[in-house]
């Protein structure tokens, strides 16, 4: 039987019948085609799945589609301004060169899109700490950590809390 999930995907009203047993990873690739959000360990480990449920970062490999009903999704395709240019975040991630295969580095930014969102200071154990559900192989995690610090530090000036 399936169930029909409404729920707001990147600004966009979406509407969906699902299985029951279908995982929100598995509804945002394979139906619809936003691959940012990678299928890494499938069991909430690696962090490469990472989206933000209204507000929340999650793994999407855990977390059922049923149970967005009438939530947000954003994945990092949802952070493009209106003419196509990179976030904030997203350039500082290459500015710092946080980015090697880029397999984990979408499921971090949404993680960085959560921090930065409660506008408060954090230092670099804090930030650490904050990211540890995210396994990366490439870089170590120094560049990501010069990333994130930068738009806290940033962020901060402007609404600082």
């Amino acid at each position: 039987m399936l169930n029909i999930v409404h729920m707001t995907v990147n600004g966009k009203e979406v509407e969906l019948a699902v299985d029951p047993r279908e995982s929100l990873l598995e509804t945002l690739r394979n139906r619809l085609g936003l691959t940012s959000v990678k299928k890494g360990c499938e069991v909430g480990e690696c962090g490469a799945c990472t989206v933000l449920v209204d507000g929340e970062a999650i793994d999407s490999c855990i977390y059922l589609t049923m149970w967005a009903e009438g939530r947000s999704i954003m994945t990092v395709e949802g952070l493009k301004g209106p003419n196509g240019e990179l976030s904030p975040i997203q350039k500082a991630f290459i500015e710092e060169a946080a980015v090697q295969c880029g397999f984990c580095t979408p499921g971090l930014i949404m993680t960085a899109v959560e921090i930065v969102g409660t506008g408060k200071r954090y230092n670099r154990d804090e930030l650490r700490k904050l990211i540890s559900g995210h396994l990366c192989r490439c870089t170590g995690y120094e560049n990501i950590l010069n990333a994130m610090e930068r738009i806290v530090e940033e962020t901060y000036k402007v609404v600082g809390k």
